[in-house]
């Protein structure tokens, strides 16, 4: 790994720290060749402290330390991408990332997804909402939506038209979102299942 440390003067370069298991980014830090190799050494990341003007290794004091994974240059070889395992909140203020946010792997649409169905469940206005009237109805009436949906992508499966088997697949995953949240559940929960399957 070619990393240039001189490119800007003072012989630091960035390190974006990732979560490896999450994908979320945790923290921003500098590295010099001493920090770069303490890191690789000891399977802890260490910084150059510049306010403290040494090595750091992050947790030194907390002991949320941050356990190597991988270490990956940038095309220009002047920023680190390292993936990491957190042990405990990263920011200093005891939060998960220094940017205040929740270390959770996150779906994208599909964890938006969740989040507007919780919202529409704790809606006042029922009357206005598919999923807060479904809801209303029940978890008996919830499964059976999934029920019916699953039956309707198997008979679009066997058919031509991939519009109507993704129109139904979609309502499938929706209604399922739904009833794993009746059950209080979320996706994540499904997910940690299979990763424990492999």
């Amino acid at each position: 790994m070619k990393i240039d440390f001189n490119k800007n003067n003072d012989g630091l370069i960035p390190a974006i720290i990732q979560d490896a298991q999450t994908k979320t980014v945790l923290m921003l830090g500098y590295m010099n060749a001493e920090a770069l190799e303490k890191t690789k050494a000891t399977n802890l990341v260490t910084f150059y402290s510049r306010s403290k003007q040494r090595l750091w290794t992050k947790g030194e004091e907390s002991g949320n330390v941050l356990n190597l994974v991988s270490i990956k240059n940038d095309c220009d070889n002047d920023t680190l991408l390292i993936t990491v395992n957190p042990k405990g909140p990263t920011c200093h203020k005891g939060t998960d990332t220094c940017w205040a946010e929740s270390n959770t792997e996150d779906y994208g649409f599909i964890s938006k997804l969740e989040n507007t169905i919780t919202s529409r469940i704790n809606s006042a206005d029922a009357e206005k909402s598919y999923v807060a009237s479904l809801f209303k109805k029940g978890i008996n009436k919830i499964a059976q939506k999934v029920g019916e949906e699953a039956v309707e992508v198997v008979i679009e499966a066997k058919d031509n038209n991939d519009e109507l088997f993704l129109n139904e697949s979609a309502d499938l995953l929706f209604h399922y979102l739904m009833l794993l949240q009746a059950k209080g559940y979320k996706l994540n929960d499904v997910v940690d299942v299979l990763k424990s399957r492999r």
